[in-house]
């Protein structure tokens, strides 16, 4: 029997998803809770029925945005892999594709808001370590068993750094050639498996 989930639920879902797209397009001051609220449909008012705090709700989107992110990437290496690709190659393609340079309201909250991080209150710094340390076990996953144990922190950093010099470029022939050149050097030196 499944229960459908409550009114507030909803509301509460709606807000967080808002959110989590709101944090990675304008980082984490341009969010503002009425801003949210508004995009999201719903009254300014009704925000602390389901949040004690904006950074509770900074918290709640950044979680939910590396889980989203994840799955995305998740999604793409397993299309990846079905045409051939180790799981690493399919990693690295998806993270520094083209589609993920120019989709920063959907894209990983790590390489959007890094900079940011530090910066923000307890509790949403504490979010964001979980997704740093998220990434890093997606790359740690997907590398071949012998890898080196300090190769997952070493790629994740690459991968980010990357997409964030790329971004800064822009999402144009500059800004995608540099994630070419960068997926090249990475899978040179950590894919054992060759390409087509």
């Amino acid at each position: 029997m499944d229960s459908q989930p409550s009114r507030k639920e909803l509301s509460h879902e709606r807000i967080v998803a808002t959110a989590a797209r709101a944090i990675r397009r304008g980082g984490f001051h341009g969010v503002g809770v009425a801003d949210i609220m508004k995009e999201a449909g719903l009254t300014h008012g009704g925000f602390y029925a389901h949040f004690s705090s904006r950074n509770a709700l900074l918290a709640e989107a950044l979680a939910r945005a590396g889980r989203d992110s994840a799955d995305r990437v998740a999604q793409g290496t397993a299309v990846r892999r079905t045409r051939g690709a180790s799981a690493l190659r399919g990693f690295v393609e998806g993270y520094l594709s083209d589609r993920h340079l120019g989709d920063i309201e959907a894209g990983c909250p790590v390489a959007a808001l890094v900079s940011e991080m530090p910066r923000q209150a307890p509790e949403v710094r504490e979010a964001a370590a979980q997704g740093v340390r998220g990434l890093i076990a997606a790359v740690r996953r997907a590398l071949p068993q012998d890898a080196p144990a300090d190769s997952g922190p070493a790629i994740a950093s690459q991968l980010v750094g990357a997409l964030q010099l790329a971004r800064a470029l822009g999402d144009n022939a500059e800004g995608q050639a540099l994630l070419k050149a960068s997926r090249r050097a990475l899978l040179a030196q950590y894919d054992r498996q060759p390409s087509d």
